[in-house]
């Protein structure tokens, strides 16, 4: 298994290539052609988020389970919104809740990392638009969405969108285990089989609207078990495969 994680080296941001516990430099360009260079410590390392996308283009409704909680029909086609690149963070870095907008919830989710530009792709060559994948958490201001009506503002927040820890590059997807902590308090717990709608699906339904980039995200929706975080917790989403993103959440200054 190859994981790729970004790192702070020095103040530059590096990729670093994974393997049975074992970190080399990434030389060259991830979406493109690259190799294996020196070996590094992994200690004390900081990880950045995974990947800088151009945008975030966020599934909602795609379990069953989680329709049901939101007393929503399950929908005919994909329901999709987009989180700004700006709403990015990586591990570690403090999710900041505005006190003032009420609940904000986790939603635990699995990401896909796009590899190449990618345009009305059939679904049948999905995967080769696909670097590989992560873990996302869809931080989500919820009484702001019932009041708004709509994904823009609830979701858009700056920190809203923790990526991490690193890209798994080789792994499907088809059935992965998606879990949500909070305080180490499991909440959410389920299987990427229980997707409505495939990955394959998603990318071809999604290329067909709009041009992925390298390096954008789609994120494949969140199962059951959402709920509140506050200044204080730190919440953790575990992707099978792939590993744990961790944040703190701390109170935004306005």
């Amino acid at each position: 298994m190859l994981r790729l994680y970004r790192i702070d080296q020095e103040g530059v941001p590096r990729y670093v290539a994974e393997r049975e516990g074992r970190w080399r430099l990434v030389e060259g360009n991830i979406f493109g052609e690259f190799k294996e260079g020196a070996e590094v410590a992994s200690d004390g390392a900081r990880l950045l988020a995974p990947v800088e996308p151009s945008k975030i283009v966020c599934v909602g409704l795609n379990y069953k389970d989680h329709a049901a909680e939101q007393h929503k029909p399950l929908p005919a086609e994909p329901l999709l919104f987009i989180k700004p690149s700006t709403s990015v963070i990586g591990p570690g870095t403090p999710i900041e809740v505005p006190l003032w907008a009420g609940r904000v919830d986790h939603e635990a989710e699995l990401g896909l990392v796009i590899r190449k530009r990618t345009f009305k792709v059939p679904a049948n060559r999905a995967y080769e638009h696909i670097l590989g994948l992560i873990a996302v958490n869809d931080v989500t201001a919820r009484e702001l969405q019932n009041k708004d009506g709509q994904y823009t503002r609830c979701k858009g927040f700056d920190t809203f969108a923790p990526l991490g820890p690193g890209i798994a590059v080789g792994l499907e997807g088809r059935d992965l285990q998606v879990r949500g902590y909070v305080n180490g308090n499991l909440r959410q717990d389920s299987r990427t089989r229980e997707l409505i709608f495939t990955i394959p699906e998603l990318v071809e339904y999604i290329s067909s609207i709009m041009t992925l980039l390298p390096g954008d995200i789609i994120s494949t929706g969140t199962p059951s078990g959402i709920g509140p975080i506050k200044p204080g917790d730190q919440v953790t989403i575990h992707v099978e495969g792939v590993g744990a993103l961790t944040n703190p959440v701390v109170a935004r200054e306005n």
